[in-house]
């Protein structure tokens, strides 16, 4: 009854719940944490249903604890029908063998954690929307493409955040690997440094996103739903809404 009361306060004001947010799984964490976090999620997709919001994001997991190649560092290779890494930088991947090791696991734990819940979304008509988050996952466009795409059901697709991406690509370039898999986007700015660890999130239109390439890239994969701003806390309401027509209008 939650959500309907929502729902209608929410329409009551000419706005519109069009997603919910799970958040963080621990799809990686064993058959018995992954079974409690696919009922917690698919609680989450009946309750989107009755918010009339249209996906639920989820970030499958993460992994960290060993040694990972720093953003600009990345060489990845994998194979194409598993998804699993081959390698992680160009010549001697000896250092980071945990890490590929902890990857593939977590692709292999995402996987089934998405294909159990993809009857729920299919029963309520909301979608998975998968979310990279800095969980050391899915670093390049290519891999992100091929393990969402790996699910071929219209209940699967991603959510993508402009911002997030930035220390490992170009936005637009995963605009573009990913096209019609983009079922909602989060607008958000990172500002690079020379440090490749260095960096941080910046209010939209104020870091190192190219806005009118990220625009056009939309455009050209035919993205044509929501843009939601997070974070830019600082900026007004107003202004984080003039600044959003800005990057609408490709400027």
């Amino acid at each position: 009854m939650a959500g309907f009361a929502a729902r209608n306060t929410a329409e009551s004001l000419g706005m519109r719940i069009h997603s919910v947010l799970f958040g963080w799984a621990k799809f990686n964490g064993g058959e018995s944490t992954l079974a409690e976090d696919v009922t917690k999620m698919e609680i989450a997709l009946r309750a989107a249903q009755d918010y009339g919001a249209e996906a639920v994001l989820l970030v499958p997991c993460k992994i960290g604890g060993m040694p990972i190649p720093r953003p600009r560092e990345f060489d990845v290779r994998f194979d194409e029908d598993s998804g699993h890494l081959e390698q992680v930088v160009a010549g001697d991947n000896a250092r980071y063998e945990k890490y590929i090791q902890a990857h593939n696991h977590a692709v292999e734990a995402s996987r089934e954690g998405i294909k159990r819940l993809i009857p729920a979304a299919e029963k309520w008509g909301v979608v998975v929307a998968v979310e990279n988050v800095w969980n050391n996952l899915w670093v390049t466009p290519k891999l992100f493409t091929n393990f969402v795409a790996s699910f071929n059901s219209p209940w699967v697709k991603a959510y993508f955040d402009i911002g997030n991406h930035v220390r490992y690509a170009p936005p637009q370039e995963w605009i573009r690997s990913l096209g019609k898999l983009i079922v909602k986007c989060h607008v958000k700015d990172f500002k690079l440094a020379s440090n490749p660890d260095g960096g941080e999130f910046r209010n939209i239109r104020q870091g190192s996103v190219d806005w009118p390439a990220v625009r056009k890239a939309l455009e050209e994969v035919g993205y044509n739903g929501w843009m939601t701003i997070e974070g830019s806390e600082k900026l007004s309401l107003e202004e984080r809404s003039k600044r959003l027509d800005l990057i609408i209008a490709g400027k």
